[in-house]
């Protein structure tokens, strides 16, 4: 630990210095944040990922209704990715979720 040198009169004494100059320092030197993906990507994932959501709804609707498991394999995934989308649309508008 980095202790501080005060001095009173004659009398000098180390102190550990306040919590929050340790956190401050500690802040001041890590890295600034950064994306895993770029914003500049958002709204090309946006697109992809709820036109893909469309036409899962699409195959959805022309599905026989003979199939459940079918069914609700698409329609997760459908929602899944509509999800998805609409979070990249809104970070890609400014609307940070």
């Amino acid at each position: 630990m980095d202790y501080e040198t005060i001095q009173v009169g004659t009398v000098k004494a180390q102190v550990n210095p306040p919590a929050h100059e340790r956190k401050k320092t500690l802040h001041n030197a890590l890295p600034p944040f950064s994306p895993y993906v770029p914003t500049s990507l958002l709204p090309f994932i946006a697109l992809v990922l709820l036109s893909s959501t469309f036409a899962l709804a699409f195959y959805f609707s022309t599905l026989p209704k003979t199939a459940p498991v079918r069914e609700l394999g698409v329609a997760l995934l459908a929602s899944v990715l509509g999800g998805f989308g609409v979070v990249a649309l809104f970070c890609s508008v400014g609307v940070y979720v």
